[in-house]
């Protein structure tokens, strides 16, 4: 089994990957935050988060956002000259604000487009092109006609968030078409979506022991050393994870300016990774309200001393 790190906006760049790919080395591949591809050069934040040299002994796959072919054939070729050699296309974006400009899961509105694109990009050939795509913006049944243009193309990887874009993150993934997208598809799947604990590991797997590649995101963030978990049976370590989370908050401290920008990335984090620990509410107030370094210092400290790991 392969196991993928999804891309999360504001949450998995650089940083959070090194100190990850250091403490919990057990993913086959992470894939950046989307980059919105343009015939502009990178902007400072995306051009740190892919450097070569920002990434060293990680296999990151780039993710680009657009609708235009052209944006993303000019990008692909700067990555292309990076040493990337494969790029992850977003069809799976739900934000409201990302779908009103046709970009991400809203672009597969417009499947007349979408297949236009793909035929220029594919045509170009810069480098190996995987999809992560929602199964439709209104209904799920919409995902038989995206199949039908998905598999006109050779994809590296066709990764499926098996819900649809008005669902964000509510709802419960729809493995019926998920099952049905592994008949139908001429390309290798992969699956994304809800693996919060072995448990759902082992159900996911049960039902479709063919999958051989898994993409998680929120519940690698709650736990970071889920994978490991999965392949090897070792459980989170409280030491470990302070270790993991002081390694992040150092390297924040280092590259950001002003507690306010260095306390929303780490809030950030605790929105997900709190639900690891017992009695956990009065600890993600403090560390919510939080307002200066010394403070925040002071609550993830008392957590880590007085709180224990939940085993699921």
């Amino acid at each position: 089994m392969k196991f993928y790190f999804a891309p999360m906006e504001g949450l998995t760049g650089y940083i959070y990957r090194n100190a990850h790919n250091i403490y919990f080395n057990h993913v086959d591949k992470y894939f950046s935050p989307f980059i919105v591809a343009s015939q502009r050069s990178f902007k400072t934040r995306e051009w740190k988060d892919i450097m070569p040299e920002n990434n060293q002994g990680i296999s990151i796959i780039p993710q680009l956002l657009t609708n235009h072919a052209d944006d993303f054939i000019h990008m692909s070729k700067n990555l292309k000259q990076l040493g990337y050699d494969e790029i992850n296309l977003n069809l799976g974006c739900p934000s409201g604000t990302v779908v009103a400009k046709k970009r991400g899961a809203g672009f597969l509105s417009f499947r007349d487009e979408l297949d236009v694109f793909l035929d220029e990009v594919f045509t170009a050939s810069v480098t190996k092109i995987s999809i992560k795509t929602r199964i439709g913006v209104d209904q799920s049944e919409e995902f038989y006609k995206i199949i039908k243009i998905f598999n006109k193309y050779p994809l590296k990887e066709l990764i499926i968030h098996p819900r649809i874009q008005k669902d964000f993150y509510k709802n419960k993934p729809n493995l019926e078409i998920f099952k049905d997208a592994l008949t139908l598809s001429k390309n290798p799947i992969c699956y994304n979506g809800d693996i919060f604990t072995f448990k759902d590991y082992r159900t996911f797997i049960n039902n479709f022991p063919e999958v051989d590649t898994i993409m998680i995101g929120r519940g690698l963030i709650i736990n970071p050393g889920l994978v490991r978990d999965i392949k090897n049976n070792v459980k989170l370590d409280k030491n470990e994870l302070k270790a993991f989370h002081n390694q992040i908050y150092e390297e924040y401290k280092n590259t950001l300016f002003g507690d306010r920008n260095i306390l929303f990335k780490m809030k950030e984090i605790w929105v997900f990774m709190i639900s690891v620990f017992s009695n956990n509410e009065k600890y993600a107030k403090k560390i919510k309200k939080a307002t200066k370094l010394t403070d925040y210092e002071e609550a993830v400290a008392s957590l880590f001393e007085e709180q224990t790991l939940l085993e699921e």
